[in-house]
């Protein structure tokens, strides 16, 4: 079985609090990976409350985004749609709500599964590269050391374009894949 994550889809990431251009212009090609994808599809969303600014992240990234319930928390239109139309998968998406940039329980969900059925791959898309997608392809790889995992860098944007390519090159030496540089 192959493993689609598509990590932090969301308003504010890509036109909202926190969007760039960049953001912006990898949706169409997330969408249609997502259609054309075949084998199981996990989609996390950054979650956060009320009180962000008061949390250590607040803290340190002093801009409110994601607050569960609004706009700009939820999943891109057209990339929502992809998701749920589930084309020419046997089984719907499953959506993953995360506090932290990694998800441990993204990663545990997966592992659980390996022990029902072979993974053969876990590949990521989504935003920010430098931030949500090395963190959870780091947590996936440390509960999943024999998975392959990739991320498809056409998929992919990070705060900065120069962020964004650092952050590649962490993964990679970190034995994660990067497809379509």
């Amino acid at each position: 079985m192959k493993v689609l994550v598509v990590i932090d889809m969301q308003n504010d990431f890509i036109d909202g609090a926190l969007g760039t251009p960049e953001a912006v212009g990898v949706v169409p090609r997330v969408i249609e990976k997502i259609r054309s994808w075949d084998g199981a599809v996990y989609a996390t969303q950054d979650t956060h409350q009320p009180d962000y600014l008061e949390t250590q992240e607040g803290r340190l990234l002093p801009v409110a985004h994601c607050i569960q319930g609004t706009h700009g928390w939820s999943l891109a239109p057209g990339v929502r749609r992809a998701l749920t139309e589930g084309a020419g998968r046997n089984e719907s998406t499953l959506y993953v709500t995360k506090t932290t940039f990694g998800s441990r329980d993204l990663a545990e969900l997966l592992a659980k599964r390996s022990g029902e059925e072979a993974i053969e791959e876990i590949a990521l898309v989504g935003l920010c590269t430098d931030i949500c997608v090395i963190s959870n392809a780091l947590v996936l790889k440390a509960f999943l050391p024999d998975v392959p995992i990739s991320v498809d860098a056409s998929c992919c944007a990070g705060v900065t374009p120069e962020s964004h390519r650092s952050a590649l090159a962490a993964m990679k030496m970190c034995q994660i894949r990067v497809d379509n540089e």
